[in-house]
């Protein structure tokens, strides 16, 4: 089965093939690490892990790269506003983020490069480019000459003005064009720095990702991934850096861009107030709700988010899990294959919105299953159930869905304690019905409702969840 993904840089759907066929080489932008990051910088980690995920089972080896920014004017003025190191601010995010991405199911990258750790990679690639005739040196700063590359905005399609207007560039007398960018800046005394053949400095945003790459993948990538918003100007800039630092060789075969994502149709934005952070929604919500939210729609498309989307989520979840739960005697097959129509949709073009339905599909077999064999528990239906029951899970795999145990899931946010009470009150409402005292089984639902527990009747007898 072939992986046909869109490429950016071609605006065309084309048959993913490895440049060196032991290994897949694959970077994704990683986060700038002087704060919480919003549901928005999680979207790339989320659907593009599922991507690695199935290069693996196709390919076998992928080295997937996502670095930390941790040099930045933003996590500068964060250090200098609360008077302590860079390092203060970013090591702790930098573990933050890592973790909030832990709960919503994204692995750890292969290799998670930080920008301060090659400096020397940086300053190289520089001296490279000025040697080339690509950059110049001027005023403490060394910038990229644009008009040195004349394929310049190949992969953002704008025009000149365009760029200059996208970019909100920066008007400065040492430019010999308004469109150059910053490869090496000045650093004052109070800010962090180091030393350069230009004086002591920084490096520019672009020049890291370059350098990391090469660094740790090579010359010529397979993948690059991130935002459409960091098209332009970063990946561009990324592309013209390497593609000049490298002798013309080309810097990544494929690039790939998620959509951004909304919130009640709005745009999300500080000034307006709506961001909501990965911190703050895993502990309010089920981060494999948020989870599957973030792979509802597919990733090419603007995501809509709302309250609305992640109840939505949550049901779905329930329905699958109460399906597990309905199966949970039947055995199943670790060893169960991904099901071709999962593994086809996340093969054309990663198309997640595919795969939940056939997800939904094989959970709508087993639960049949589940009724057949409830009714007559036999080989053949017992086979069949284990069959699904299997499948359904190989599934949740493929999206990093449903791997924690039925219980779990609806017994989330308590504790054994708790849990105990709860189905104590449970079984002493249905010994209430069984004894015809329905003013006592409904006193302990309504006690139970009031606590956010929810009972649902089954032919298999009570059970709980908590809905809120």
């Amino acid at each position: 089965m072939e992986i046909k993904l869109f490429n950016s840089l071609t605006r065309r759907v084309e048959t993913f093939t490895p440049l060196h066929p032991d290994r897949v080489t694959f970077y994704i932008c990683g986060p700038t690490v002087y704060n919480y990051a919003h549901i928005g910088n999680a979207r790339g980690p989320v659907v593009f892990g599922v991507l690695v995920d199935a290069l693996r089972r196709h390919f076998g080896k992928v080295d997937y790269a996502r670095n930390i920014t941790d040099v930045d004017d933003k996590i500068n003025a964060a250090a200098l506003e609360q008077g302590v190191p860079i390092a203060a601010i970013t090591d702790r995010f930098a573990a933050i983020y890592r973790e909030d991405m832990s709960a919503l199911g994204v692995k750890l990258p292969d290799i998670e490069p930080a920008a301060t750790a090659h400096i020397p990679q940086m300053v190289r690639m520089i001296e490279q480019l000025i040697a080339a005739g690509h950059a110049y040196a001027a005023e403490g700063h060394v910038l990229f000459a644009v008009s040195s590359y004349p394929a310049y905005g190949q992969l953002s399609r704008r025009s000149t003005d365009e760029m200059l207007a996208g970019a909100r560039v920066e008007v400065a007398p040492y430019k010999r064009n308004a469109g150059d960018f910053v490869l090496w800046k000045p650093s004052t005394s109070e800010l962090h720095g180091w030393e350069s053949p230009w004086g002591r400095g920084r490096p520019g945003w672009h020049i890291e990702c370059s350098a990391m790459c090469e660094a740790h993948l090579g010359e010529t990538i397979d993948i690059h991934a991130g935002g459409v918003d960091l098209q332009f100007p970063h990946h561009e800039n990324e592309i013209a850096q390497s593609v000049c630092a490298h002798g013309g060789k080309p810097f990544a075969r494929f690039w790939l861009h998620n959509g951004m994502l909304t919130f009640d149709g709005s745009k999300m934005s500080k000034s307006v107030g709506n961001i909501r952070t990965v911190h703050e929604l895993i502990r309010k919500q089920p981060p494999e709700a948020l989870r599957l939210a973030l792979l509802s729609a597919h990733y090419r498309q603007p995501l809509d988010w709302s309250d609305a989307l992640i109840e939505q989520s949550v049901r779905t979840l329930d329905r699958l899990y109460g399906t597990l739960r309905d199966l949970q005697d039947v055995e199943s097959d670790e060893c169960c294959a991904i099901p071709e129509t999962v593994e086809a949709a996340l093969c054309d073009d990663l198309n997640t919105p595919l795969a939940l339905a056939e997800l939904q599909q094989i959970a709508t077999r087993a639960r049949q299953c589940q009724l057949s064999l409830a009714s007559a528990d036999s080989p053949e239906n017992r086979q069949a159930a284990k069959q699904n029951k299997s499948q359904l899970l190989a599934a949740g795999r493929a999206l990093g869905l449903l791997q924690q145990a039925p219980a779990e899931w609806f017994g989330r946010g308590g504790n054994s304690d708790d849990d105990a009470r709860i189905q104590a009150l449970v079984d002493s409402r249905t010994s209430a019905k069984q004894t015809r005292d329905f003013a006592l089984a409904d006193a302990i639902r309504k006690q139970l409702l009031d606590e956010g527990i929810a009972i649902e009747d089954t032919p298999q007898g009570a059970r709980w969840k908590r809905v809120g």
